[in-house]
């Protein structure tokens, strides 16, 4: 009796053991990493000494005429980032941390990754993220106030990404909002920023390689862009919100795992298109729910 228990048993973690394998080979790659830059202008980008984006964004698929949703803010356009859907759908209208206001009320791509048992954490620079926070959705939550700047953020990744070797990976930069508001969307101050960025990308993408996890994709993108202001005094400053094409149009890259090399993205890219795209590499259902399709096109055929 006891003999055939333990055969029952090697039976059944077999089973499991090739369920698992299964569900990894139907996986286009283990682990995503969605990195945002916050304040993103793809033209400043450009302009500026990025030499790991700029690698990343020549070597891998991108598009320089990425959508973000309106109103073009923050916390709203970074929920349609990690949802897929609108804001008519998410209802996320705010763009400060207002604890009184809960989680939100739709799925999120780390909570619909849960359920099929996967890994996910967020390295982010605002606060304002844990209104993200369904619970039990995300392993990790790291904001590392007060230095929340993006060589912060990239630090604490850099130390933690062996150990935790998340599948679904949420990494946000405030830097160029930060210094976009206060000197101007286009600043030498701002330009600075995204050069810390760019620094701290460097170590990510580092981090992830010494990590061992090399069947990743990086999707590099931003939640909005900018425009400048003038105050009764002259003062010049940094805002978006609005539809205008420099506050709407971003930045969005794909890197690693299955990626078309040297590839121009020519369809249409929105917002909510990044978390279907996390979801369909991951091999997550969709929800039908989803307005976010996948960038299909910027991957291979044969990548699965």
């Amino acid at each position: 009796m006891k003999s055939k228990l333990i055969f029952g048993l090697l039976i059944l973690g077999f089973l499991i053991g090739c369920v698992d394998l299964n569900a990894a080979e139907a996986r286009r790659t283990d682990h995503v990493f969605i990195i945002s830059f916050d304040q993103g202008n793809p033209d400043l980008i450009l302009q500026s000494e990025m030499p790991v984006f700029h690698k990343m964004a020549a070597e891998g698929a991108h598009s320089w005429n990425a959508y973000t949703i309106v109103p073009s803010s923050t916390l709203p356009s970074h929920t349609s980032m990690l949802t897929g859907v609108g804001i008519q759908k998410h209802q996320v209208l705010w763009n400060e941390y207002q604890p009184d206001k809960g989680v939100v009320k739709v799925p999120t791509i780390f909570s619909l990754a849960k359920q099929r048992g996967l890994k996910t954490a967020m390295f982010v620079g605002k606060e304002k993220f844990k209104h993200l926070l369904l619970p039990g959705s995300v392993d990790t939550f790291v904001w590392p106030q007060p230095e929340d700047g993006a060589l912060a953020v990239a630090k604490v990744f850099a130390e933690q990404v062996k150990t935790l070797k998340p599948n679904l990976c949420f990494i946000h930069f405030r830097d160029p909002d930060t210094e976009g508001h206060k000197y101007g969307s286009h600043s030498p101050e701002k330009k600075k920023a995204l050069v810390d960025c760019d620094q701290a990308l460097g170590i990510i993408k580092n981090a992830i390689a010494e990590a061992g996890l090399n069947n990743s994709v990086i999707i590099l993108t931003a939640d909005h862009g900018s425009h400048d202001t003038t105050d009764k005094k002259g003062k010049v400053a940094g805002t978006h919100g609005s539809a205008e094409t420099s506050d709407v149009v971003i930045p969005w890259v794909a890197w690693g795992k299955g990626v078309k090399k040297n590839y121009t993205i020519t369809a249409p890219i929105i917002q909510y298109d990044t978390a279907a795209t996390t979801l369909w590499l991951l091999d997550v259902p969709l929800p039908e729910s989803f307005w976010g399709r996948p960038a299909a096109s910027a991957f291979d055929a044969a990548a699965k």
